[in-house]
């Protein structure tokens, strides 16, 4: 496709977009920058990410267009993302190869800059792009989330043009071994599978099967491939992902976790916390850690009490009135403080005190873990579903 047979709205949407966003400069100065533009996205090297590549990912921008704040922002970032563009083996070995998510965005700034569009317009232009390099946009962001879903949606189309992308993927790195060439093709495909959403905006959530389908469907063959080939799968060396706390999730009403989650305890003086506090693990796991230093723990013939349940022993009932919400005995406000009074457990048992604690400590550390092992999964989702009740 040459600059003659790209698409007449071409150049007039780049003109539109940046006037949209206070661009000054005269208007054939922008049709200029934009004739540049479409050239960088017919270089000869480019066998996918091309300027078809570009059309295809500004038209799913469109159908995304009326979840995102300033739409005009997200299609210019949507023109630059993949404006730097280098296959050598250079980049390619360095896991830097294809679309330059860096030299684009400062790119976009210089020129966006160059046609009299504002600082901070030229900033959020970079910012968006910088999020493609690992499609992992804050859940908050729904700019960011519109443009990452866009620049992926060529995962979700139909199975003859997938299969057409992936003759493209491999013609652009054509000159890299094939035994090399799929290691690092499994590596990326599993990645995206190990993901709990590929698409987060609400918009794009159709394209989340067919899209898994295709992801299966090639990861199948390039393992019989590499199989034939008498290679191995690498091992994933790249750094964990990036691990939301709690106050980083989305705010949309409805997606608050459903199950409440223990909160710390204010600590006694008179009976001391026998664990340390510890941070929780960045793994998920499966059970709590072990009480550290031969501290005293649970045992069987101390179950955990159920939420809600005042905690008593066999020998001695349990006090009237409703119990508080940690399940420790309560009198209530009206019982007096006398000596002939039901003792409280502490007094009962002085262990007791000590193995709910540990218990407790227990639950609120799988919990952590719970939340980080689902941030992990997907870095960017805003459909989770609620945490798993911590088993005592």
């Amino acid at each position: 496709m040459s600059l003659v047979d790209a698409p007449q709205w071409l150049v007039s949407a780049f003109v539109r977009s940046v006037l949209a966003v206070g661009g000054t400069a005269a208007r054939e100065e922008i049709q200029r920058t934009a004739r540049t533009l479409v050239e960088r996205w017919q270089e000869p090297e480019r066998r996918f990410h091309n300027l078809r590549h570009l059309t295809d990912v500004l038209a799913r921008v469109e159908e995304l267009v009326e979840e995102t704040h300033v739409p005009d922002v997200v299609r210019l970032a949507a023109w630059y993302h993949g404006a730097v563009f280098n296959a050598s083996p250079q980049v390619a070995y360095a896991r830097r190869g294809g679309e330059d998510e860096v030299a684009s965005a400062a790119l976009a700034r210089e020129e966006l800059a160059a046609l009299g569009v504002p600082e901070a317009v030229t900033a959020r232009v970079s910012e968006l792009i910088l999020n493609l390099a690992r499609h992992d946009a804050d859940e908050h962001d729904v700019d960011a989330l519109a443009l990452c879903d866009a620049d992926l949606g060529t995962l979700a189309v139909e199975p003859q043009r997938y299969a057409a992308y992936r003759k493209a993927i491999r013609q652009e790195y054509a000159h890299i071994p094939e035994a090399d060439y799929v290691a690092s093709r499994i590596t990326i495909l599993t990645r995206l599978l190990q993901r709990r959403r590929l698409f987060v905006s609400p918009f794009s959530l159709a394209w989340e099967e067919p899209a898994r389908e295709n992801l299966t469907a090639e990861l199948s063959h390039l393992r019989s491939r590499l199989a034939q080939l008498g290679g191995t799968e690498p091992a994933d060396t790249d750094d964990p992902p990036r691990v939301r706390s709690r106050s980083a999730r989305a705010s949309w009403p409805g997606r608050e976790p459903l199950v409440p989650v223990d909160r710390p305890e204010e600590p006694d003086a008179q009976a001391p916390d026998p664990l340390p506090r510890r941070a929780a693990p960045p793994m998920p796991a499966l059970a709590g850690p072990e009480p550290a230093g031969g501290a005293p723990g649970p045992g069987p013939e101390a179950p955990a009490p159920l939420p809600g349940r005042a905690a008593h022993t066999p020998s001695t009932p349990a006090p009237a009135g409703p119990a508080p919400a940690d399940g420790a005995a309560d009198p209530g406000p009206e019982a007096p403080d006398e000596p002939g009074a039901a003792p409280s457990g502490i007094e009962r048992d002085p262990e007791y005190e000590l193995r709910r604690r540990a218990r407790a400590k227990r639950r609120r550390d799988r919990s952590a873990a719970q939340d980080a092992a689902e941030a992990e999964q997907s870095p960017g989702s805003l459909f989770r579903p609620p945490p798993r009740l911590p088993r005592s």
